[in-house]
């Protein structure tokens, strides 16, 4: 059973896109049905979720904080030995954990979950290497794909059953 979710942001979370202001505050664009799904996983299933990405923003943290994320790492790019800690602090294995990536900075964590998810619109070389490919692309929904797959594949109370 999947008790361990982690997230990519930039393609994944949001749609790549990195945009600045003039006055060089940084945007992102996260998506609302990903978000909901995310924070039903931790805060109503009490799962964990955490998010491993090589670049840093204010943004991204705010938005683990909203969502009820964990373990937050950024400006990392060794997402497998970030994830290995993880697994040691939270005393789970390999088999118990999931992940979604879009791009080569992710290949060796999504090579080592028991579960592994890209979005639609990933490079070729991940999407010939995870288990699931999503129907939706980064930041539009690819995430709680994965999540509504997980709950599916583990026989678990679905997200609908959390909030009606």
């Amino acid at each position: 059973m999947i008790e361990l979710i982690i997230l990519d942001v930039d393609g994944t979370l949001t749609d790549g896109s990195i945009i600045y202001s003039n006055n060089g505050e940084e945007l992102k664009n996260f998506d609302v049905k990903d978000g909901l799904a995310v924070a039903s996983w931790t805060k109503k299933m009490g799962k964990k979720a955490a998010i491993i990405t090589g670049r840093k923003s204010q943004l991204v943290e705010r938005r683990a904080k909203e969502l009820g994320i964990t373990h937050l790492y950024q400006g990392f790019d060794n997402k497998d030995e970030i994830l290995e800690k993880i697994l040691q602090e939270e005393n789970l294995t390999w088999e118990q954990t999931a992940a979604i990536g879009d791009d080569l900075n992710d290949y060796k964590m999504l090579k080592k979950v028991a579960l592994s998810f890209c979005v639609g619109d990933a490079v070729d070389d991940i999407k010939s290497l995870v288990n699931v490919v999503c129907t939706k692309n980064g930041g539009n929904g690819a995430v709680r794909e994965m999540i509504e797959y997980i709950i599916q594949e583990d026989q678990l109370e679905g997200l609908k059953e959390l909030w009606v």
